[in-house]
């Protein structure tokens, strides 16, 4: 690890002197904390179905098919964990990943891009390359090289794989990802677990089109389907069900409140009910998922 040694001048001032110790200290503190946030993670593996895995540690759920035609993810989680993402795909018998799919953009799906880039080919949808190529922190590897508007099919590991993209959704750019042979689907981000979702307002996604998504989506595949979530545990239709009826539930309490004249502070205050109180938990709390409805109103009126 690079070091640097600071030397203070003796010439300053004592309280001055102090300050300065005081603020490397706290700076030291602070890179040592961003150094070692992801240092206790593990990345675990769990079968699905088939030949498919859902890979776990910290951001969103990786898919993983490992077979004959050799290794496919569905996203990858945070830059730091690459490594470890790569070594549990050794253990499963996999290699390197030929393909690597994106559901959406956002960092936690596909912050280790730039490490599997150099050897796989990068799919996602055209809104997902057009996002992360306007971001100069994020190197050209990174990017995908194929991208689609509506929707692709993948044939791979004697499998079929849907990849079909969700208009504003949880973002402008998301997909979903089908293996029709193994009767598994990876829902993104459109499928939080048992809690209030993230929905980026400001990068084209909306509540009302995760509604529509989810109930396209349920209508589409079969009932004992096993899910991958964006973000949760292994998965059924009754639990995708269940997130869209409290989707559908909140989403009209908050829009009849504000239509009767009703502040955010008021609603927030008021709460979303008991019905929905285990639901506020995870990364969004009843408060933000609140704040992302009253969002969502504004940018729809």
């Amino acid at each position: 690890m690079y070091t640097h040694t600071f030397a203070i001048p003796t010439s300053l001032p004592t309280v001055f002197r102090w300050a300065v110790c005081c603020f490397l200290s706290t700076s030291s503190i602070a890179f040592a904390a961003e150094a070692d946030r992801f240092a206790a993670v593990q990345v675990v593996a769990q079968p699905v179905g088939g030949n498919v895995y859902m890979l776990t540690g910290a951001g969103g759920n990786i898919g993983v098919s490992v077979g004959e035609d050799g290794t496919l993810i569905i996203d990858d989680q945070f830059a730091p964990l690459a490594e470890r993402i790569q070594q549990a795909i050794d253990e499963l018998g996999g290699g390197k990943p030929k393909i690597v799919l994106n559901t959406h953009f956002h960092g936690d799906h596909v912050g280790s891009n730039a490490f599997f880039g150099d050897s796989s080919t990068i799919i996602a949808h055209e809104n997902v390359r057009i996002r992360m190529a306007s971001d100069s922190n994020i190197p050209r590897v990174a990017l995908p090289v194929v991208t689609y508007q509506d929707r692709i099919r993948i044939y791979f590991n004697g499998d079929e794989l849907d990849i079909i993209h969700m208009p504003a959704g949880h973002t402008d750019g998301d997909a979903i990802v089908w293996f029709k042979n193994a009767n598994v689907i990876h829902m993104g981000d459109h499928f939080f677990k048992g809690s209030f979702p993230y929905i980026d307002i400001g990068s084209g996604g909306s509540v009302a089109g995760v509604i529509a998504n989810l109930d396209a989506i349920l209508k589409m595949i079969p009932q004992d389907i096993r899910v991958i979530p964006g973000h949760g545990s292994l998965a059924t239709v009754v639990e995708v069900s269940e997130s869209l009826d409290m989707l559908r539930a909140t989403h009209a309490q908050v829009n009849e409140a504000l239509a009767a004249g009703k502040s955010l502070e008021d609603i927030i205050a008021s709460g979303l009910g008991e019905r929905w109180e285990g639901w506020g938990t995870g990364f969004i709390n009843e408060e933000r998922w609140i704040r992302i409805l009253e969002a969502d109103s504004k940018a729809g009126s």
